[in-house]
């Protein structure tokens, strides 16, 4: 019997290459995949466990479909993913619908798991977090056309605040030549534009080359005749070297964009978050990368509320944002996890203050972004084309300032030729609706 399996991957795109790597595994194993979870015999939560909404939405999925289990709609539920290692054994104490829990180390077993719930067997399965597969076959679940790369696992970095490092374990990198050699896998099969991901992209080859090696890996990547776009996330603004900034300069395939996660600008509270810079040196860096590299998109992140964080402080970080003005951004409140460093800080801030702060760096941003859509009205830019929106009754797609699933798209329409999913044009922009540019093709 060919038994049917579904997989929901909850949290970044890191975890979702987890799962394309687990579907590669059962299609190798004669599972039947299905889009529709709740088609299949085994039903998979891929889950998360960054911060506390991410836990809650891991929760909520799998007590989801632990309904349509108790329907006979599906014949077992298995937990794969962060909030599995990050706690293990209560998990399924917590949640007794589940089937099988298993940790990041045991993703290899995920066949024989799955064959031992569908027969009756509860099982609960951690191994070494180093046992994660970093290579091996995957199933695309991104559209054709753009696939993330992840050059490497965990992170050495501790910041007080991230669990990561006790979730997935010490940075491991993978080779220059077998990231190579999948990414021309993926662009024979239609991946246009490639995204590099990694807890810290900057750190990639310092754990297996003694040094950074993400400059040397990316000029070997834009070798690759099929790739149009490579992106480049997550790199920490400690680690952005001339190096780097020259080769972004000067590869044409990679695109003018640079993901900075600067987290605050305040040196105190910085110091306090184990990071390094100050208000200084990170305009310093950002004043450097867009005067060398013309036309960039600078896109960051930023944590509102972390324990002892003055008013002054978050006018501080207010001020930063609205004087450097990043075309993209997000702030989120301070999430205390439990046994990081900074849950044992003293000065916790209450819960309402960490949520205003933030929504008021998010508001002032949003009027940034605004005036950045307006201003490019007039200008002609490359979209790649995401598909054709029926409700709005035209085309949206994503210029190489707009990351997939973080960043906003561009709308426009098309008046002779209909232009493919994965296909790229060029469009006059000549309106916006908030933050996102409207236009038409050439």
């Amino acid at each position: 019997m060919k038994y049917k399996v579904g997989i929901v991957s909850l949290g970044c795109s890191k975890n979702q290459v987890d799962a394309e790597m687990l579907l590669a595994i059962l299609n190798k194993n004669n599972f039947e995949i299905v889009q529709n979870v709740a088609m299949s015999d085994a039903a998979i939560v891929n889950t998360c466990a960054f911060i506390d909404p991410a836990k809650q939405e891991s929760i909520e999925e799998i007590l989801e479909l632990a309904k349509l289990k108790a329907e006979g709609k599906i014949k077992c539920l298995i937990v794969t993913g962060c909030l599995a290692e990050r706690y293990k054994k209560e998990v399924m104490q917590q949640l007794p619908e589940i089937d099988a829990c298993i940790g990041i180390g045991a993703n290899d077993k995920i066949a024989e798991v799955i064959l031992n719930a569908l027969a009756g067997k509860k099982q609960e399965l951690f191994l070494p977090k180093e046992n994660l597969p970093l290579e091996g076959e995957r199933i695309q679940s991104t559209p054709k056309h753009y696939a993330y790369l992840k050059i490497a696992e965990g992170c050495d970095n501790h910041c007080t605040y991230c669990a990561i490092p006790m979730i997935r374990g010490r940075y491991r990198s993978r080779t220059i030549e077998n990231l190579v050699k999948e990414a021309k896998w993926l662009s024979e099969g239609g991946v246009r534009e490639l995204i590099l991901i990694a807890q810290d992209t900057s750190y990639y080859g310092c754990d297996i080359y003694g040094k950074p090696m993400l400059s040397k890996l990316l000029r070997e990547l834009c070798k690759i005749d099929r790739l149009k776009w490579i992106r480049v996330l997550y790199c920490y603004p400690e680690r952005i070297t001339d190096e780097l900034i020259d080769t972004i300069a000067t590869e044409d395939k990679i695109v003018k964009y640079l993901d900075l996660p600067l987290q605050h600008c305040n040196k105190d509270i910085l110091k306090r978050m184990n990071r390094k810079g100050d208000l200084e040196s990170l305009t310093a860096l950002i004043n450097k990368l867009r005067k060398r590299i013309p036309n960039i998109t600078l896109r960051s992140t930023f944590i509102a509320g972390f324990p002892g964080e003055s008013g002054e402080q978050f006018e501080e970080l207010c001020k930063f944002v609205e004087d450097i003005k990043f075309q993209r951004m997000g702030c989120f409140p301070y999430s205390q996890e439990e046994n990081t460093p900074a849950s044992r800080l003293p000065d916790q801030i209450d819960e309402d203050i960490k949520k205003k702060r933030a929504e008021i760096i998010t508001d002032r941003q949003q009027l940034i972004m605004e005036n950045y859509a307006e201003k490019s009205i007039g200008s002609e830019v490359e979209v790649l084309v995401e598909g054709f929106d029926r409700y709005a009754e035209c085309y949206f797609g994503r210029t190489a300032g707009d990351c997939p699933e973080v960043d906003g798209n561009i709308f426009f329409t098309a008046s002779t030729v209909k232009p493919a999913e994965g296909s790229f044009v060029k469009v006059r922009i000549t309106d916006c609706l908030g933050i996102d540019p409207v236009g038409e093709m050439i």
